[in-house]
């Protein structure tokens, strides 16, 4: 397991070195940073443009650029919003509580109502329980989560008055602030529900079709033993991937959600980046996500060879 689990690392390093090429590349195709940083013309003189490059290290070769960049990167400096003139790292700080928050609980939702519901139609195949899975299954991964947020806001905030529209209070009582998880959660959980769902209940069925299943069943070891001891630990690899993948990508701000209900989450805060050319901080956001996904992928193998050592062998 640990020649195994060394293997993965490396793989993961070399996979975030490659991802900081990528994207300090990217960050010098969108043009001249001195002139996103200032423009000549402006109250400034050649001279003082050219003092400016020095500073910033510009005017050095682009290979040693990127090294001073993933120096820095490295000891959590990645340079200043173009908008905000701030540190990029405090801002991605400041706003990762709130979509934490809202990811954690539409992560929880979502596991907590799609894996059971898929157990439950794979063990009850071809009855009214099977169907009604499979039909939530079918109209929550075909629904988009802006229309269904558009949806919820007008039906229970403008319609009904039961939920708040949007933001994300922080000083208002406790009870004020679930109403306003409420809506995001459930968008944000629907569609990953039924995921897990069809997931789940794919994986279910090949298990409780296998022989040794069946072997079980002819010993007559109890349904729930079966279900739940034999098949659901075997069946549990496919939902695990899409769990852990599931909260590394709400992680990184779930934008649509984010943008419907006005969330002050690292989605708005990079998709407001893009807006505003503000490519230090665009930057610095797609380098979090990226290594995020890339934690959530090692996290993902080491769950995998617990939940089935045959995997280290191979």
């Amino acid at each position: 397991m640990r020649r195994f689990l060394v293997r993965r690392f490396l793989f993961i390093l070399l996979s975030a070195f490659t991802v900081t090429i990528v994207v300090f590349t990217l960050s010098r195709t969108m043009g001249d940073p001195l002139l996103l940083y200032a423009r000549e013309g402006y109250g400034r003189t050649p001279e003082q443009m050219d003092a400016l490059r020095e500073y910033l290290g510009l005017n050095r070769p682009l290979i040693v650029q990127y090294f001073m960049w993933l120096g820095n990167a490295l000891t959590g400096d990645l340079g200043n919003s173009l908008v905000d003139r701030r540190p990029v790292t405090r801002l991605i700080l400041e706003r990762a509580p709130a979509t934490i928050q809202l990811a954690v609980a539409g992560w929880a939702v979502a596991t907590l109502i799609g894996i059971p519901l898929g157990v439950l139609s794979s063990v009850k195949r071809a009855t009214i329980w099977d169907y009604v899975g499979r039909t939530f299954a079918l109209f929550g991964q075909a629904t988009p989560a802006f229309w269904l947020g558009i949806v919820a806001i007008l039906i229970f905030s403008v319609m009904l008055g039961w939920l708040p529209t949007s933001t994300r209070p922080t000083d208002v009582p406790l009870t004020t602030q679930i109403k306003h998880f409420i809506l995001p959660t459930i968008v944000l959980a629907w569609g990953p529900a039924a995921g897990y769902l069809r997931l789940t209940r794919s994986a279910m069925l090949e298990v409780l079709d296998s022989e040794y299943i069946k072997l079980a069943r002819a010993k007559g070891v109890s349904s729930w033993v079966v279900v739940w001891k034999h098949a659901f630990k075997n069946a549990l690899i496919p939902p695990v991937t899409v769990s852990v993948l599931l909260l590394a990508g709400y992680l990184n701000g779930a934008t649509v959600v984010e943008l419907i209900f006005a969330w002050p989450g690292l989605g708005r805060l990079a998709l407001d980046s893009l807006y505003n050319n503000d490519f230090p901080l665009l930057t610095g956001s797609v380098l979090m996500i990226t290594l995020l996904y890339l934690v959530a992928y090692f996290i993902s193998d080491i769950i995998y060879v617990i939940l089935d050592p045959r995997i280290r062998l191979n």
